[in-house]
């Protein structure tokens, strides 16, 4: 028998807009959403939990074994449609990834430029490790060769267009756009994680997509080695976005 409930797993880097994408599916009757499963996983296995703010929260409110929460993810069925924001970096290297082949995956990404100064302004000295683009090619290349239908989306393209990129998303997936995706109410959200005070600012007070504008600031000098790191990932990825 098939399965019939749709599992998405959005795999993202930092400071894109996955929680933008997991408030506008958390508008739809069909579809329940949640906040970084394994982000208790990777705090409680990985060096990041000395400087993740709200480490210790985290990792005593969620599940921190990482096979426990992959169940999870394969057996909930509460809505036809599941929506898993997750972390690329979250799946760290002792986390069995046979369960990718059970999931739609997407790929989220955002310009480094963009991304690095917003995410250095929590984390102030960031590594490869912590913004993810190397694992996202990693995992990429991965579900390519497994032959694993595996969905690219760029942030900036969303936020250009996001009824189209929407619109775009839902057919890649195989379920009906909704309109009522583009728009919700300002606050917080029930599934939002422990680290939303952190992180949230923004998303909490927004009713919808803000509009893209790019950044004016100079690039901050600390960054840039990162940032010569990061581009090469990031321009395989964007070269097959939606």
């Amino acid at each position: 028998m098939v399965n019939p409930t749709k599992r998405i797993s959005l795999w993202s880097g930092p400071r894109n807009i996955s929680t933008t994408l997991m408030y506008s599916f958390g508008q739809r009757e069909d579809t329940q959403v949640f906040d970084e499963p394994l982000y208790g996983y990777y705090l409680k296995n990985s060096r990041a939990k000395n400087y993740h703010p709200g480490a210790e929260e985290t990792i005593n409110t969620m599940e921190t074994k990482g096979e426990k929460v992959v169940e999870m993810m394969l057996t909930h069925n509460k809505k036809p449609v599941l929506f898993f924001k997750n972390m690329t970096h979250h799946l760290l290297p002792g986390l069995d990834r046979g369960f990718l082949k059970e999931l739609t995956n997407i790929i989220l990404t955002r310009d480094p430029a963009e991304m690095l100064p917003s995410y250095a302004e929590v984390v102030e000295n960031p590594t490869m490790e912590d913004v993810g683009y190397k694992m996202q090619v990693g995992l990429l290349e991965q579900l390519q060769k497994e032959n694993v239908p595996v969905i690219v989306i760029d942030s900036k393209a969303v936020l250009l267009n996001p009824k189209m990129q929407l619109k775009k998303i839902c057919a890649a997936i195989g379920i009906p756009f909704e309109p009522k995706m583009l728009h919700w109410k300002p606050g917080v959200r029930p599934e939002d994680g422990s680290w939303a005070k952190y992180w949230y600012a923004n998303i909490h007070q927004s009713t919808g997509f803000n509009p893209y504008t790019p950044k004016t600031a100079p690039f901050p000098e600390k960054l840039k080695p990162l940032l010569e790191e990061c581009l090469p990932y990031y321009e395989k990825l964007v070269k097959i976005a939606l």
